[in-house]
């Protein structure tokens, strides 16, 4: 049986929440490997990556902070300020992907799947979540450290239209947990801080949100197989 993420939610108050703010990666979408990504992947001695570095490969390329790798100077820029400028995401990714054992020609075809919108999955809650609260009259925004156009993985499964503001931190020029990023948020929505959940599920970025006065739930990265409604769980209130 599949299990879910602890999800780490506050008292909502029905009166005042008024928008909910959401994470992409890991929150409402998760970059998930095919076998055929890994078939031919192998380190610099030829020999093929075995299910625990498969599984190393795809954390470093998708863990919402930290460091997952020491980089020389020429490259610490770029990873303190990949999410703001699509030229240095690549540079530093495919870095990353190289320090990790993973030859050139492959790191740059992982690259290109990481920052393919079709190449997303949706967590099994999110559409209906996503329509639920655009019917219950619920502002949504989501908030993004990304610097790649992520609309398109939205498009694919219908659910563009209940989303009312989309933050992509390449296009606003910062990144959470700045407290910028989640006022501006709040303001597009036209609701007051107080007024606004952010879910996601980075204790340090989402987290950001309570220091304007958001409340926060923070959902497990797991598996979309394996979170069937940590969303539903995390703003259920708001449905009810």
């Amino acid at each position: 049986m599949p299990v879910l993420g602890p999800v780490c939610r506050p008292t909502v108050d029905l009166v005042t929440l008024r928008a909910v703010l959401f994470d992409f990666s890991g929150t409402l979408f998760r970059l998930e490997e095919d076998e055929s990504w890994y078939a031919d992947l192998t380190d610099a001695d030829g020999t093929p990556f075995d299910l625990e570095a498969q599984a190393e490969i795809m954390r470093r390329m998708t863990a919402p902070t930290g460091q997952v790798v020491q980089l020389e100077p020429e490259f610490q820029d770029a990873w303190e300020n990949r999410d703001l400028d699509p030229a240095l995401h690549r540079k530093v990714y495919v870095e990353v992907l190289r320090r990790s054992g993973v030859r050139d020609v492959q790191a740059e075809g992982l690259y290109r799947r990481l920052i393919d919108p079709d190449y997303w999955t949706a967590y099994p809650d999110t559409a209906e979540v996503l329509r639920r609260l655009h019917t219950a009259g619920v502002k949504v925004g989501v908030i993004s450290n990304i610097a790649f156009d992520i609309r398109p993985a939205f498009e694919r499964i219908g659910v563009t239209r209940y989303v009312d503001e989309f933050l992509l931190s390449y296009l606003e020029n910062v990144i959470k947990p700045d407290p910028k990023i989640f006022l501006r948020a709040c303001e597009r929505l036209g609701v007051a801080p107080e007024e606004a959940l952010m879910v996601g599920d980075s204790e340090e970025a989402d987290g950001g949100a309570a220091a304007v006065g958001c409340q926060v739930a923070i959902v497990d990265p797991v598996p979309t197989a394996q979170r069937p409604d940590g969303l539903l769980t995390a703003v259920g209130d708001l449905l009810r």
